[in-house]
């Protein structure tokens, strides 16, 4: 989890990403319109990885939000617990946690409306 959402930090999450699943796996990200995915760094870096990378870009009218909001809530109600944190490591550590717990038992979402983006 970064502070900062510059495209250094987006390819670092994409090399974070490729070194931890199997070559032959195609990563698919929901992502909004956020500037970093389309950097002359980010395409260079997807360059050398044609396939690799899926973008399923969320819908114009914001239902995405929903489903943020929800994980929120979930996040709130589970493995935050309504307790404080001292930390921004203990909240990192408690928020990857949880997702660990939310990946374990994965719910597909399935967009009515969406555009798909494949990098090459």
């Amino acid at each position: 989890m970064e502070r900062r959402h510059r495209s250094c930090e987006f390819i670092a999450l994409l090399q974070d990403l490729d070194a931890h699943d199997p070559a032959e796996a195609v990563i698919r990200l929901i992502m909004d319109k956020h500037s970093a995915r389309t950097s002359k760094e980010t395409q260079t870096f997807l360059g050398k990885r044609p396939n690799r990378f899926q973008y399923v870009l969320t819908p114009k009218h914001g239902s995405w939000l929903n489903i943020v909001e929800t994980l929120f809530g979930k996040i709130a109600r589970t493995f935050r617990r309504h307790n404080q944190v001292q930390t921004w490591e203990e909240l990192r550590d408690r928020i990857q946690k949880g997702i660990a717990e939310i990946n374990a038992v994965p719910v597909v979402h399935r967009w009515k409306k969406f555009e798909a983006l494949t990098t090459s």
